[in-house]
C-alpha cells in the first residue's frame, strides 16, 4: 500500500472543489489546475498550489495532458484524480498518468478501454451473464445490413454510437420506411461527435426507466454495490434531476441489479467507484446499458443515504487500502434528490444562457447541500458546461425529501441568468413525479414553456433583479490584475 501524499485534480468547478476538499480532510496536499477563464475560480483558491495550463478553450487546458503531466511533476505530486468529464475515460491518458510513474485515482486503462466502448462493454458483460438488451453485439457498416437486423429484432429499434454518449449518434426508428435516413443520420452524428461512426442496433424498451448502481471495488477483489439512482428525469438523454433509492425497486430487484453491476465490474477487473447503468422496462425486466468508469456527477445522493464519502473511498482504494465492508454493511437510509442547476432557459427548449452571476444566495437548512464551483460576481464560462451547482437534499423519506427540495428551490436566489431552478419545481410537483409512475419520457411528454409554475422564486428574482439594474456591479478583475497570496507556477 502505498499512502498519497500530493493529489493533482486535473478538473475544474464544483468537481475540482469537492475533490480537493476531501484530500484536504485526509491530510493529503492539493494541487489545482486552471485555464485563463478559471483564473479567479474557487477551486483554484481553495487548493495548497495552482498552476496555469492553458487558454481557455478546452484543448489547450483542461484536455492538454503534457501540460497537466507537466503541473504534476513542477508540483511533484504523486496521484492524479480526474473528477468526470475531461480526461476521466480516457485510456490513453489514464496509462500516462501510470507511465509517469503516478498514481491514477481510477480504474486501470484496461478497463476504461474495454466500457469506454459500447460494444466490447456489452461482449465483455454477457460472459458474466449480464442481461443485455436484443441487439447486436457488433457494428454494422450498412444501411441495408443494419436493416435487416432491425426487422429481425423487430420495431422499434434505436441505432446507438459505439462510442456514444449524451444522446449524440442516437435515433430511435419506428418502421422500415424511416430506418435509412436515420442509420446516415446517427453515424454521421457520431463522426462528429467522437470521429468513430461505428453504430450497433437495439429493440427499443418501451416506458424505459434509466436506473444505475453505484459500485465500490478494490485492489483485492473485493467488490460492493451502494445501491440505485434513479435518473430518468432528463432533457436531450442528459439528466437533470436524480433521486436515491428509486420508488419502483422491491428488495428483491434491487439486490438481483446490485448483483449483476458487481457482475459487470468483474468483467473487466474493475477497480475504483464507477456507475453500471441499466434500462428497466414497464415490466420488470432490466437490461446493462453502459458501464461509466468514473465518478458521476449524482453521487452525492449516493452518499447521502450511505453516509459514505465516495471520493475519500476513491482514494482509499487508489493507495490500495481494503475497502474494508461487506456488501451487508452498507447502509440506505432515508432518500435523497438531486437537482441540477444549469445555466439554461427552460422557457427556450433549454438554452444555455450566458452572464454574470449579479446575486447568488444558496440555500441553507437542515438535510440541504450545495455542491457549486461559483461565486456571486462571476461569468458563467462559455467554453465549459453550463453547471452552476448541483443542489442535493436529504430526508428521512420521499415525501419529506420533495418538500424539502422545494423549499431550497424557493430559498435559492440566482440573478443574472436563466436556470432550470423553476423546471425542478416543476418535476417536483407533477403527479407523475410525485405517483413514481414516470420514465425517460417524462420531460418531452409533460413539458412546455407556459407549465413553469410563478411563484415565490419568480418574485425574489425579479426583484432583485430590478433592484440589481440601478446599482452599479464593481466588475472582476483583469487578467492582469489577478494576483493573490496562493501560490502559482
Amino acid at each position: 500500500m502505498s499512502r498519497i501524499h500530493k493529489l493533482l485534480v486535473a478538473n475544474r468547478g464544483e468537481i475540482a472543489v469537492r475533490i480537493l476538499r476531501t484530500a484536504q480532510e485526509m491530510g493529503i496536499s492539493t494541487v489545482a489546475i486552471y485555464s485563463e477563464a478559471d483564473a479567479r475560480a474557487p477551486h483554484v483558491r481553495l487548493a495548497d498550489e495552482a498552476i496555469y495550463v492553458g487558454p481557455p478553450p478546452s484543448a489547450q487546458s483542461y484536455l492538454n495532458m503534457d501540460a497537466i503531466l507537466d503541473a504534476a511533476k513542477q508540483t511533484g505530486a504523486d496521484a492524479i484524480h480526474p473528477g468526470y468529464g475531461f480526461l476521466s475515460e480516457n485510456a490513453t491518458f489514464a496509462q500516462r498518468v501510470l507511465d509517469a510513474g503516478l498514481i491514477f485515482v481510477g480504474p486501470s486503462p484496461e478497463a476504461i478501454h474495454t466500457m469506454g466502448d459500447k460494444l466490447s462493454a456489452k461482449q465483455a458483460v454477457a460472459a458474466f451473464d449480464v442481461p443485455l438488451v436484443p441487439g447486436t453485439a457488433y457494428a454494422i457498416a450498412s444501411a441495408e445490413a443494419a436493416e435487416v437486423e432491425a426487422k429481425r429484432i423487430g420495431f422499434p429499434v434505436m441505432v446507438k454510437a459505439s462510442a456514444g454518449g449524451g444522446g449524440k449518434g442516437m435515433r430511435v426508428v419506428h418502421d422500415a420506411i424511416s430506418f435509412s435516413e436515420a442509420f446516415q443520420l446517427a453515424v454521421s452524428e457520431a463522426e462528429k461527435s467522437f470521429g468513430n461512426g461505428a453504430v450497433f442496433i437495439e429493440k427499443y424498451v418501451m416506458e424505459p426507466r434509466h436506473i444505475e448502481m453505484q459500485i465500490l471495488a478494490d485492489q483485492h477483489g473485493n467488490c460492493v454495490h451502494l445501491h440505485e439512482r434513479e435518473c430518468s428525469i432528463q432533457r436531450r438523454h442528459q439528466k437533470v434531476m436524480e433521486e436515491a433509492p428509486s420508488v419502483i425497486l422491491t428488495t428483491e430487484m434491487r439486490a438481483a441489479m446490485g448483483a449483476a453491476a458487481v457482475k459487470a465490474a468483474q468483467a473487466c477487473n474493475y477497480v475504483g467507484a464507477g456507475t453500471v447503468e441499466f434500462i428497466y422496462d414497464a415490466s420488470g425486466a432490466f437490461y446493462f446499458l453502459e458501464m461509466n468508469t468514473r465518478l458521476q456527477v449524482e453521487h452525492p445522493v449516493t452518499e447521502c443515504i450511505t453516509g459514505l464519502d465516495l471520493v475519500r473511498e476513491q482514494l482509499r482504494i487508489a493507495a490500495g487500502e481494503l475497502l474494508g465492508y461487506a456488501q451487508e454493511d452498507v447502509p440506505m437510509q432515508g432518500h435523497a434528490i438531486e437537482l441540477r442547476i444549469y445555466a439554461e432557459d427552460p422557457k427556450n427548449d433549454f438554452a444555455p444562457d450566458i452572464g454574470k452571476l449579479w446575486i447568488y444566495r444558496r440555500p441553507q437548512g437542515p438535510g440541504i447541500r450545495v455542491d457549486d464551483g461559483l461565486e456571486e460576481g462571476m461569468d458563467i464560462p462559455i467554453h465549459y458546461d453550463p453547471m452552476i451547482a448541483k443542489l442535493v437534499v436529504h430526508g428521512p423519506d420521499r415525501p419529506t425529501a420533495i418538500q424539502r427540495m422545494l423549499r431550497a428551490i424557493d430559498d435559492y436566489c440566482i440573478v443574472g441568468v436563466e436556470t432550470t431552478l423553476p423546471f425542478g419545481r416543476f418535476v417536483l410537483e407533477h403527479p407523475d413525479f410525485l405517483s413514481g409512475q414516470f420514465d425517460t419520457h417524462f420531460v418531452p411528454k409533460y413539458f412546455h414553456a407556459e407549465a413553469l409554475p410563478e411563484g415565490k422564486l419568480h418574485g425574489i428574482a425579479a426583484a432583485l433583479a430590478s433592484f440589481q439594474s440601478n446599482k452599479r456591479m464593481t466588475p472582476v478583475a483583469s487578467k492582469e490584475n489577478q494576483h493573490s497570496t496562493w501560490r502559482r507556477r
